[in-house]
């Protein structure tokens, strides 16, 4: 009878596949989950579904037209991955910016950033099961989205950064767009966080869910946001400083637990320091020209090899770029922030409930055309 009742009772973990469809990963990411009742044993990410050769279609365009690929890569931090590229051409040919340009370039990079990270609030409100977050950010991701279609022409692709500076100065209404938009974000953003932060439904599904240790996120290569949730004050625009963030004033906001909360926090601080320096540059952007006068339409680059690193929203994104010679470059390698940071996801999903799951994918924040590239 004994044997009997033990039998009767054997449990085997089931296999429980989530995506590419479903709506809460992301993009087009599917995860394999292997389940012990509500517990997560195990996981199997597949990524590749959005797969579009990038780096390969790089080695047949001419330098102008690659901007454009970088725009399709993390498509909601467009003017951060342009600017990568952009730098790392600059470098090749011993460009100096104008100074002008170098502010654009910093204002459209963390309005980006705000962007980017509203984005992130809408989403991840909604996996943690709440609606209204989603209509709060879009509310003031809209008034963004519209500064960059008066600036640029696109509201997405923008296609805005050229090697040298930028492909056109800001238009005349600029400043008082700024002066508009500022205190509104401000605004915003602080009903954002009145609206989701203080939530105990909120808080019961973020705190100690997800948490990873530095140094494990350090070993897988997170970075950005993610790793400095866990306390690691690591920002390329501090310790690898480039354009003019080395003259602008900041903080790094960072957690302690390096869990779900934690990322969220960071991320809320982070739209208040980028508006900081928003506001900085805008008081301290010169007059003059927007790009420099040697550059040409067909960019010359010259034989050699370089790999530039920035800060976009998602975190540590590098370019290496190799030229022979000529107007179109050897090799292009891209070392994605969000794909670093998906490393991670098989040790943070371990003894988390199914409930969980979607809730942890969304915190670390990525962005599958850079992941699938």
């Amino acid at each position: 009878m004994k044997m009997e009742a033990e039998k009767r009772f054997d449990t085997v973990d089931m296999m429980l596949n989530m995506g590419p469809q479903h709506p809460s990963t992301h993009g087009v990411f599917r995860m394999v989950l292997t389940i012990d009742g509500e517990k997560i044993v195990a996981v199997e990410p597949h990524i590749g579904y959005l797969h579009r050769g990038t780096e390969k279609l790089c080695e047949g365009e001419y330098y102008l037209q690659i901007v454009s690929l970088f725009d399709r890569l993390d498509y909601i931090s467009s003017f951060n991955n342009e600017l990568a590229f952009v730098i790392a051409v600059e470098k090749l040919m011993g460009i100096q910016v104008p100074e002008r340009a170098e502010y654009i370039r910093v204002i459209m990079c963390e309005l980006n950033r705000i962007a980017s990270h509203l984005m992130f609030y809408a989403a991840f409100g909604a996996d943690a099961g709440a609606i209204t977050p989603f209509l709060y950010a879009f509310r003031e991701r809209e008034q963004i989205q519209s500064v960059f279609e008066a600036v640029s022409g696109a509201r997405m692709m923008h296609n805005y950064f050229r090697v040298g500076g930028v492909i056109e100065d800001l238009p005349p209404d600029f400043g008082d767009r700024m002066n508009k938009l500022i205190p509104k974000l401000k605004q915003g953003i602080q009903e954002c966080d009145d609206l989701l932060t203080g939530n105990e439904i909120f808080i019961a599904r973020a705190k100690g869910v997800g948490a990873i240790s530095a140094a494990d996120a350090i070993d897988f290569g997170m970075s950005g946001p993610n790793l400095r949730a866990c306390g690691v004050l690591e920002d390329i625009r501090r310790s690898e400083p480039y354009s003019v963030y080395p003259t602008l004033d900041f903080d790094i906001p960072a957690g302690q637990n390096g869990d779900c909360w934690d990322r969220y926090m960071v991320r809320m601080e982070e739209m208040r320091q980028s508006l900081r320096i928003v506001e900085q540059a805008i008081a301290e952007m010169p007059q003059g020209p927007v790009i420099a006068p040697q550059v040409r339409k067909i960019v010359k680059v010259p034989k050699g090899e370089v790999y530039v690193r920035v800060e976009n929203p998602r975190g540590d994104f590098g370019v290496y770029l190799i030229s022979q010679g000529g107007d179109k470059p050897y090799r292009v390698k891209i070392r994605g922030a969000s794909f670093c940071n998906l490393m991670t996801l098989k040790k943070l999903l371990q003894q988390c409930y199914v409930a969980d799951c979607v809730v942890v994918l969304g915190s670390l924040d990525i962005v599958l055309g850079e992941v699938d590239r």
